[in-house]
């Protein structure tokens, strides 16, 4: 009886019950939506690269090695030599090692040199490997494998011929025109930069700079061009390494030897380090639009807290007929709070549906697009967290307007 009377009330002041219900649901779609997102893009963040026990790279800072060696962003400050690379790969406790080799691209996606040790020993997620949707690795000088997102946004097909470029920026000048790759496979979608790389030998790498000197094409001579000689393929640096260890208990111990190597300045990372450091840099944006979202809300509760301290005065008849019928100045108290958490129970369903429901649509394009995995179930332990933190919030600023009822029911007894 007690909810069917709030229920008609609220019912009595549809149009302003509406509007307030439509500006809440609003306000806790964004709160909501901002925590889910943050999180789901964290925990992608960190399944970016799983399995590597290091990274190690010419000497810099940690974050910089991170975002070059596995997001294929910004360049590195030097190059490993490729004696260091055999060096290390001949230590005790080393298993397996992918190098790397960065500086060509292709229409603006990162080309990355490699061995087909990289297809076998690369994980992602929780210890996925790489598969492949189309064709198979690399075995010829000139055989490229594309990243999910290379092969669908440039429309790539097995047996497709392309060019590579020299650096980033693709011109007539350093184009690699003289040397055509072959799609020889396509790697199922993965959700991380891998998606957006193409990969081929080292050995291509080597041949497609052979007429080139400090980033320079040679002019091309009439007299045709000479083979290739397998000697001159051998890489004289790369970019970077992952290593893979025997066990985990090595890894600090390793870690410290490759950090003292006198051969050159080198820099061992935990990928698990790094990437919550990369993370804590991001922390002022995250707080700022978490920050944002609760104030968004705060607005939207004072609004709720204004139109039912409006809707006092226009209920006065209405107070004055339930203290005739015996209804007491703290059941007036408790019908504003009880009509205020109705109101924002049913913001928060309709937030939460329509949140679900958004995901489920644009999942496909988040994960295309953005590589982000979104899942559809926002429930988790810090969105129960801020949803009962609204609820609390509800009766707190619905006291106003509550204590407005009580002296008003006390008034209405007195006359």
């Amino acid at each position: 009886m007690f909810l069917s009377l709030c229920w008609k009330s609220l019912y009595s002041r549809k149009g302003s019950v509406l509007l307030t219900v439509l500006a809440l649901t609003v306000s806790i779609l964004v709160l909501l939506g901002v925590e889910h997102i943050r999180q789901q893009s964290k925990e992608s963040f960190r399944q970016t690269v799983s399995g590597v026990d290091l990274i190690v790279g010419a000497r810099t800072s940690s974050t910089n090695l991170l975002l070059y060696s596995v997001f294929r962003m910004g360049n590195a400050t030097n190059n490993i030599d490729w004696s260091t690379y055999q060096k290390i790969t001949e230590l005790p406790d080393i298993a397996w090692t992918i190098p790397i080799s960065l500086g060509d691209s292709h229409k603006g996606y990162r080309v990355m040199g490699t061995t087909t040790d990289y297809f076998t020993h690369f994980r992602y997620g929780q210890q996925q490997s790489l598969s492949f949707s189309a064709g198979d690795g690399f075995s010829d000088l000139f055989d490229v494998v594309l990243g999910a997102d290379v092969a669908r946004k440039l429309n790539y097909q097995l047996g497709d011929s392309l060019i590579l470029s020299h650096g980033l920026v693709s011109t007539q000048f350093s184009s690699h025109d003289d040397k055509p790759f072959t799609v020889v496979g396509i790697l199922a979608p993965t959700g991380t930069p891998v998606d957006q790389a193409l990969h081929v030998s080292l050995a291509g790498i080597e041949a497609i700079h052979l007429n080139w000197q400090q980033g320079v094409k040679l002019p091309v001579t009439a007299s045709p061009a000479p083979l290739i000689d397998p000697n001159q393929l051998v890489p004289q640096s790369i970019t970077a390494m992952m290593v893979g260890l025997n066990s985990k208990i090595s890894t600090f111990r390793v870690q410290r030897a490759i950090n003292q190597y006198r051969g050159e300045a080198l820099t061992a990372i935990l990928p698990g380090v790094a990437l919550s450091e990369l993370w804590q840099m991001m922390a002022v944006m995250e707080n700022t639009l978490r920050l944002i979202s609760v104030l968004i809300l705060v607005a939207s509760l004072l609004g709720l807290s204004a139109m039912m301290l409006a809707s006092i005065r226009e209920r006065q008849r209405e107070i004055q007929v339930m203290r005739l019928i015996g209804a007491s100045p703290w059941f007036l108290f408790r019908l504003i709070q009880v009509e205020a958490l109705i109101i924002v129970l049913l913001s928060m369903a309709l937030a939460g549906g329509v949140l679900s429901a958004s995901l489920l649509v644009l999942n496909g394009y988040l994960s295309t697009e953005y590589s982000l995995h979104i899942s559809a179930n926002f429930i988790s332990q810090s969105s129960l967290t801020m949803m009962a933190a609204v609820i609390a919030a509800t009766v707190l600023v619905s006291t106003i307007p509550a204590v407005s009822a009580y002296h008003r029911g006390i008034k209405s007894a007195g006359q």
